[in-house]
């Protein structure tokens, strides 16, 4: 089950793991599995890939990379075959992707002694193009009748779903907050009104979609596997521009 609606649904270059992910999801729809159980075994995998990092053997780090977005893929699969959405896992996909991110950064930083303050520039960058992707998306998903259980604006703790404890939402919205609250504020001053606009053209979304996650993490392992990680850190700040890019042509479409 896609989270759009077949006629709003477009390319989106970070969700290249899906196919496997609802294969994945299928899988273990009869299962004691949950998704939950999968949000864990990503965050396994994108340890694994760290661990490789360090030793530098960078095919496996890419190949444990591209495993991490597949499984990050997998636990909203599992969720929604099995109809069993819930705030605790969305917020535990999250805090843990935040998490893992800025593992990987510091990681590249130690391998290449590079800057630990570019690298922090870096990470800064990486989060701000991942919310403004996800900012375009649950706005999209919203207006189309796609998955609700993402918020355009994530300022109040939801109640929880059944089956979920509400005091696990709770922990988990906060940490959310103190991770994200940042990151979502920058972007909605820099674009507030998106929400309001009539129109997010798929172009547009697939362009936007280079900022997801999935496809940064395939930009880190490719780079790794080309010899070029000493540039795995400008290349992300430098990208970072395309931010107003994005916002100033969805402004131009929306005027």
């Amino acid at each position: 089950m896609s989270k759009l609606p077949k006629e709003h649904q477009f390319l989106d270059l970070s969700d290249y793991g899906r196919p496997i992910a609802k294969v994945i999801a299928k899988t273990l729809k009869h299962t004691s599995f949950t998704p939950i159980h999968v949000t864990i075994m990503f965050v396994i995998a994108g340890l694994i890939a760290i661990a490789c990092l360090l030793n530098q053997y960078y095919w496996s780090t890419l190949f444990f990379l591209v495993l991490k977005s597949v499984l990050d893929a997998a636990d909203g699969e599992l969720a929604r075959v099995k109809n069993t959405p819930s705030h605790t896992g969305r917020y535990l996909d999250s805090v843990s992707d935040i998490i893992l991110n800025l593992l990987i950064l510091i990681t590249i930083w130690y391998v290449t002694e590079g800057s630990i303050w570019l690298t922090l520039l870096a990470f800064f960058g990486i989060q701000l193009q991942g919310t403004l992707y996800n900012y375009y998306y649950v706005i999209l998903r919203n207006k189309h009748q796609g998955d609700t259980t993402s918020r355009v604006f994530e300022t109040m703790t939801p109640k929880a779903l059944k089956g979920e404890s509400q005091r696990n939402v709770n922990i988990l919205f906060s940490l959310y907050t103190v991770l994200y609250g940042v990151f979502d504020r920058i972007i909605y001053s820099l674009d507030g009104k998106a929400a309001d606009g009539s129109h997010l053209p798929g172009w547009l979304m697939t362009a936007v979609s280079t900022f997801g996650l999935g496809f940064q993490l395939l930009i880190i392992g490719v780079m790794l596997v080309l010899g070029l990680d000493q540039y795995i850190i400008p290349f992300f700040i430098g990208y970072s521009a395309f931010i107003l890019i994005f916002i100033g042509i969805r402004r131009i479409i929306n005027r």
